[in-house]
């Protein structure tokens, strides 16, 4: 195993989090990579009135023995999963001690309530920093079922294998190593991959006084599933024998791949890594995606694809 064969995962024992060690374990199995568990934490400081103005800092054995025992209970729940594994307590911010591993692994994974936000004792800034800086694609897990949220104290949902995956499509080079990422994970699983471009078709000449009042909406989308189907073909060279539905549909990207995401195993989105999220599938729908899939997301930027 080299030293890049490795799913990083963080953890701190929240429901959330133990979601994404569950995928991150199948996950890990099914490419017969390995493991790595990493709880982070940061010591707190505070403002001693005795110590004229200075700082006093709270000795950190007690901190942690506790993320000591986070990081034990996650070790002994993956155990027997057939794959090396290791586990690493990291002091200072978490998404910078992410971020810095991220360099070392071939995928980066970290959970989510499934509310808009990350889970706040690990993650903190994570829901912007890992996806946009790390060094390889990052899997965001959300904690959902049936369209909705589940509450922090529901059972730990069974994690499902990966048979469908969606991956946004809309013509950029971060759409189209987004494409071949899904085709690769597909071809691993043995799954089928969808691709979607979204077009608002129907909206364009509510919203644009300038374009034709006849617009041929049809032509429009048979113009895109064609440049879709070009693509496409390009992506599968390396795995010809996975099967990719196609499909150009009126509507926002952010709205169809989170509708897509209710029968999806794993949705597969690009960017282009430079501190925000790019634009897909004409708009700027990644952190929208993020916040409302019902199943997890697989982001790759430019940065690990020239990695």
């Amino acid at each position: 195993m080299t030293r890049d064969d490795v799913v990083l995962v963080g953890v701190d024992g929240s429901t959330p989090s133990l979601h994404a060690l569950d995928w991150a374990a199948a996950h890990a199995a099914q490419h017969h990579w390995g493991l790595r568990l990493v709880t982070s934490y940061a010591l707190p400081s505070f403002t001693a009135a005795s110590l004229d103005g200075g700082y006093a800092a709270l000795d950190d054995s007690s901190i942690r023995q506790g993320a000591r025992a986070v990081l034990d209970e996650a070790v002994a729940r993956v155990a027997g999963i057939g794959v090396p594994v290791t586990a690493q307590v990291h002091t200072g911010d978490a998404a910078g001690v992410l971020v810095e591993l991220s360099r070392e692994v071939r995928l980066a994974v970290v959970g989510t309530r499934g509310r808009g936000g990350f889970a706040d004792r690990l993650l903190g800034t994570v829901s912007s920093a890992l996806p946009a800086h790390a060094q390889c694609p990052t899997v965001v897990v959300p904690l959902r079922a049936d369209g909705h949220p589940l509450p922090d104290d529901a059972p730990v949902p069974d994690v499902r294998p990966v048979r469908r995956v969606v991956v946004g499509v809309d013509g950029s080079p971060q759409a189209e190593l987004a494409l071949r990422q899904a085709i690769a994970e597909a071809a691993v699983w043995g799954a089928e991959v969808t691709a979607v471009s979204g077009v608002p078709v129907g909206s364009m000449t509510g919203l644009l006084a300038w374009l034709p009042s006849a617009v041929d909406h049809e032509q429009v989308l048979r113009d895109v599933e064609e440049g879709l189907g070009v693509v496409v073909e390009r992506a599968l060279e390396d795995h010809p024998d996975v099967p990719v539905k196609k499909y150009a549909l009126d509507g926002g990207g952010a709205e169809l791949l989170t509708e897509f995401s209710v029968a999806t195993d794993l949705i597969v989105v690009g960017s282009r890594g430079r501190g925000g999220f790019a634009g897909l599938l004409l708009g700027s729908t990644s952190q929208a995606v993020l916040h409302h899939s019902n199943c997890p997301v697989m982001i790759v930027t430019q940065r690990a694809a020239d990695r």
